[in-house]
Protein backbone atom coordinates (compact mmCIF):
# COMPACT_ATOMS: atom_id res chain seq x y z
CA UNK A 1 0.00 0.00 0.00
CA UNK A 2 0.81 3.65 -0.53
CA UNK A 3 0.31 6.45 1.09
CA UNK A 4 1.11 10.32 0.34
CA UNK A 5 2.04 12.80 2.47
CA UNK A 6 1.56 16.93 1.54
CA UNK A 7 3.06 17.89 4.47
CA UNK A 8 6.21 17.66 6.56
CA UNK A 9 4.88 14.97 9.13
CA UNK A 10 6.29 12.89 12.22
CA UNK A 11 6.18 9.69 13.52
CA UNK A 12 7.70 8.01 16.97
CA UNK A 13 11.04 6.92 16.04
CA UNK A 14 12.34 9.51 13.76
CA UNK A 15 14.62 12.25 14.46
CA UNK A 16 13.43 14.61 12.41
CA UNK A 17 10.43 15.24 10.34
CA UNK A 18 10.07 13.24 7.03
CA UNK A 19 9.66 15.87 3.60
CA UNK A 20 6.15 15.57 1.91
CA UNK A 21 5.57 12.23 -0.69
CA UNK A 22 4.24 9.03 -1.35
CA UNK A 23 5.68 6.24 0.84
CA UNK A 24 5.30 2.72 0.81
CA UNK A 25 3.93 1.03 4.04
CA UNK A 26 4.05 -2.57 4.56
CA UNK A 27 2.02 -4.79 6.95
CA UNK A 28 2.82 -8.59 7.93
CA UNK A 29 -0.36 -10.43 9.26
CA UNK A 30 -0.69 -14.19 9.79
CA UNK A 31 -3.36 -16.79 8.87
CA UNK A 32 -5.72 -17.19 12.07
CA UNK A 33 -6.40 -20.72 12.14
CA UNK A 34 -9.70 -22.71 12.78
CA UNK A 35 -12.28 -20.12 12.09
CA UNK A 36 -14.64 -20.69 9.89
CA UNK A 37 -13.95 -17.95 7.62
CA UNK A 38 -10.89 -16.61 6.44
CA UNK A 39 -9.02 -13.75 8.93
CA UNK A 40 -5.66 -12.54 9.53
CA UNK A 41 -3.64 -10.91 12.13
CA UNK A 42 -1.63 -7.30 11.98
CA UNK A 43 2.05 -8.96 13.35
CA UNK A 44 3.74 -5.40 12.09
CA UNK A 45 3.50 -2.47 10.00
CA UNK A 46 6.44 -0.29 8.45
CA UNK A 47 7.09 2.86 6.65
CA UNK A 48 9.87 2.95 3.84
CA UNK A 49 11.59 5.86 4.57
CA UNK A 50 14.54 7.31 1.99
CA UNK A 51 17.63 7.69 4.33
CA UNK A 52 19.32 10.95 4.28
CA UNK A 53 22.83 10.92 2.65
CA UNK A 54 23.01 7.64 1.51
CA UNK A 55 21.67 8.05 -2.69
CA UNK A 56 18.52 7.70 -4.13
CA UNK A 57 16.86 4.56 -3.85
CA UNK A 58 18.45 3.74 -0.53
CA UNK A 59 15.49 3.55 2.20
CA UNK A 60 15.12 2.22 6.04
CA UNK A 61 12.09 0.41 7.00
CA UNK A 62 10.78 2.26 10.63
CA UNK A 63 7.93 0.13 12.34
CA UNK A 64 4.95 2.21 13.41
CA UNK A 65 1.93 2.05 15.20
CA UNK A 66 -0.91 1.92 12.32
CA UNK A 67 -2.96 4.36 14.69
CA UNK A 68 -0.35 6.94 14.66
CA UNK A 69 0.08 6.79 10.68
CA UNK A 70 -3.45 7.00 10.63
CA UNK A 71 -3.53 10.37 12.92
CA UNK A 72 -0.41 11.67 11.05
CA UNK A 73 -2.20 11.25 7.72
CA UNK A 74 -5.50 13.07 9.59
CA UNK A 75 -3.23 15.76 10.94
CA UNK A 76 -1.96 16.06 7.07
CA UNK A 77 -5.13 16.40 5.62
CA UNK A 78 -6.69 19.04 8.41
CA UNK A 79 -3.81 21.55 7.51
CA UNK A 80 -5.26 21.34 3.68
CA UNK A 81 -8.63 22.01 5.40
CA UNK A 82 -7.61 25.17 7.67
CA UNK A 83 -9.04 28.42 6.00
CA UNK A 84 -6.12 30.50 5.27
Amino acid sequence: MEITFRHPFALEGLEDAAPPGTYRVDTEEERIEGLSFLAYRRLATFIRLPMAGHGSGSAQSLLVDPKELEQALARDALVDAAPG
